[in-house]
């Protein structure tokens, strides 16, 4: 229970990897706000299962929707944690991919992330404690075919990660990045077979990851066993980007 006492923001929490951080806080103690888009029911659903936690629904791609989070975490007394996992995909290759699905891609992935540290910052740094951790891709590192917008999101975030770390250390403030490779999701199983084929014959471990890979080293990156540890990017993906 290395979380007790602590209170956290784990944004895109309804499902997949979202769903498994928050289960994974609220078994080490932590209060979590479980934050949805749409499903209301998952939401609450995975709420359910964390004692004191509560679901609620924010845009993280609008300064509203980040600091209705924040404000509705500080009526718990403190922003211990932020975990921003929310994120989208609209795949296409470059050469056909529209403004509109580049910009979206960016306002959610890139943007919520920038608007939620933005809107967390401000109490962590009056508490001169707090640990962020940012969801990101190996494809924000690597690139990935089809993926352009993505890619540049996920690359941003990593930029944001490190230079948060910088400006926040001197308050007691961490800032890390996750790097997920191919985690079985709602989002990857609509791959076709043979795509699946190939990418797990790129992966030197030779399985996909689960969700449960990745949410115990956010638990870690949470607590007080990572107190020395900011500014890093952490991947999991079996060794494909080795």
């Amino acid at each position: 229970m290395e979380l007790q006492g602590l209170n956290a923001i784990v944004t895109g929490a309804s499902r997949g990897i979202g769903r498994a951080i928050a289960l994974e806080l609220g078994r080490a103690g932590a209060r979590v706000l479980v934050n949805y888009a749409r499903n209301a029911d998952l939401a609450e659903a995975v709420a359910n299962e964390i004692p004191g936690a509560r679901a609620i629904q924010a845009d993280i791609s609008s300064t509203d929707g980040c600091e209705l989070l924040v404000d509705t975490c500080k009526e718990w007394g403190s922003v211990d944690i932020v975990v921003n996992n929310a994120g989208i995909t609209a795949d296409g290759l470059c050469m056909m991919m529209t403004d509109e699905d580049f910009d979206r891609v960016m306002a959610v992935n890139a943007g919520g992330c920038f608007r939620m540290c933005r809107a967390a910052l401000h109490p962590m740094a009056r508490q001169r404690s707090g640990s962020i951790i940012n969801l990101t891709s190996i494809s924000g590192f690597r690139g990935n075919s089809g993926q352009t917008n993505y890619s540049a999101s996920k690359a941003a975030i990593i930029g944001m990660t490190r230079t948060l770390a910088r400006e926040m250390g001197r308050r007691k403030i961490r800032v890390n990045a996750v790097a997920p490779g191919f985690i079985e999701t709602d989002m990857t199983n609509v791959l076709p077979g043979e795509a699946l084929k190939q990418v797990k014959k790129a992966i030197p471990m030779r399985r996909f990851g689960q969700v449960d890979d990745v949410a115990p080293l956010v638990r870690f990156l949470a607590g007080p066993g990572s107190a020395y540890i900011t500014g890093q990017l952490f991947a999991i993906d079996g060794g494909m980007s080795c």
